[in-house]
């Protein structure tokens, strides 16, 4: 019994993040009333092939449709963590839609991208049950989820994207590093693969998708030049790219500044709002 114990308690302290007692924070402290949540809704048959839609009790005329992936090295991670960063766009009317992938080392690139364009594509198929509209759909993505969305769109991948995607918001993303010799990396990967292979961006195509890519001033986990690699390729192929750093901020507090009770001390949000106000006003 003892040795249980051990066990269970040495494997909590292993799955502790600080990071999670933040959004547990931050999800605590959130304003609940400018939404209605639909929890839990499958988009496959694994069980972390789920997403919660959250739809503002104000909607944009625009019916505008924010889907975030979150990031964690594509081994940790949860959507409830995100409640924070719902609250803070349905407040401006967005409707958000918040995934959970299958997750490293047990599933490695592609099966987490796979699954971004299924729910993408179950989002779209399913809208008018779920009472929301993909006519102007947002991609967004923290760190590893950045990978994600943008290998969504430029990585050939086992599933055709239905969903029309307008814009891609790019919170520190990783779109352009080498992996081997990086143990919390590698097990995300096939190792007999070089990152040529399988960055998003070597794969880069012209289309008339908005891309919005924020940096953090501080950031000591995701180097700034993945960003700038992923620019120089969408500029190349003569795509619309922006980017922007956003003062006293570092890896993760870039995201949680998006939050209700912080935003206003940071550009974060106002700089994707600026940006998405640009995207999606009528020409």
């Amino acid at each position: 019994m003892q040795n249980k114990f051990l066990a269970q308690a040495k494997q909590k302290i292993e799955n502790f993040r600080i990071y999670d007692l933040a959004t547990d924070t931050l999800n605590h402290f959130t304003p609940k009333e400018q939404f209605s949540l639909k929890a839990d809704v499958a988009y496959g048959t694994h069980p972390r092939q789920m997403l919660d839609v959250y739809k503002s009790q104000n909607p944009r005329s625009d019916r505008a449709l924010i889907v975030f992936v979150h990031g964690g090295t594509w081994s940790n991670g949860k959507k409830e963590d995100f409640l924070f960063l719902a609250g803070s766009f349905t407040q401006d009317g967005f409707d958000v839609a918040i995934i959970n992938y299958r997750l490293a080392p047990e599933f490695i690139f592609p099966y987490y991208v796979d699954d971004l364009v299924q729910a993408l594509n179950y989002l779209h198929n399913e809208q008018t049950q779920l009472g929301i509209s993909t006519e102007n759909t947002i991609l967004m993505g923290h760190s590893a989820g950045g990978f994600n969305v943008m290998s969504a769109l430029y990585h050939p991948n086992a599933y055709t994207l239905d969903c029309p995607i307008k814009a891609i918001v790019g919170l520190a993303g990783a779109y352009h590093f080498d992996y081997l010799g990086d143990k919390n990396l590698e097990k995300a990967f096939d190792l007999k693969k070089t990152y040529q292979e399988v960055m998003p961006s070597f794969f880069v195509k012209k289309n008339n998708i908005h891309h919005i890519m924020l940096l953090a001033s501080t950031d000591l986990l995701v180097a700034n030049s993945n960003t700038f690699n992923m620019h120089k390729k969408l500029l190349e192929m003569g795509n619309n790219s922006q980017v922007y750093r956003i003062p006293h901020t570092g890896h993760a507090s870039l995201l949680g500044s998006l939050a209700v009770q912080f935003s206003r001390f940071f550009k974060t949000k106002d700089t994707i709002m600026m940006a998405l106000t640009e995207t999606l006003t009528p020409r």
